[in-house]
């Protein structure tokens, strides 16, 4: 699948404030509900109960992602379009979409979705790619 609609998808998402659990672009997104937009781009329905990433949960996450089709990749497999799954510290997980900029994804510190390079300090630990219709 062309990564092209995923990434319009997410750079739509620009601007909207943070919010745990926000799922509505332009009002209030977290970075599963960035994610769950590009998915939508792609033909992809996740659906994705009340959750917590990281700690004991985050095998919940994989599971809604393998559920929907897609593929496990490791982190450094991932190109545009991809979900990258990051531990921006020891116990948490972050989802960003992949872009030619670096990523997408919501920014609880700057309080809104943006789009730049991956903080250094962040640990990659696995891609998704979305299924491929045909």
């Amino acid at each position: 699948m062309p990564s092209d609609p995923i990434i319009a998808a997410a750079r739509a998402c620009l601007g909207t404030r943070f919010r745990p659990q926000g799922r509505v672009p332009g009002l209030a997104l977290d970075c599963v509900g960035v994610a769950l937009v590009a998915a939508a781009a792609a033909g992809v329905v996740i659906v994705m109960p009340p959750y917590r990433l990281g700690g004991d949960r985050e095998a919940d996450f994989d599971h809604v992602l393998r559920d929907a089709g897609c593929a496990w990749l490791r982190p450094g497999e991932a190109r545009s379009g991809d979900l990258l799954v990051v531990a921006p510290s020891p116990g948490r997980r972050h989802v960003a979409v992949v872009t030619d900029r670096g990523v997408v994804h919501a920014h609880a510190g700057l309080g809104r979705v943006v789009e730049g390079p991956l903080d250094p300090a962040w640990i990659p630990i696995a891609a998704w790619r979305l299924p491929v219709e045909g």
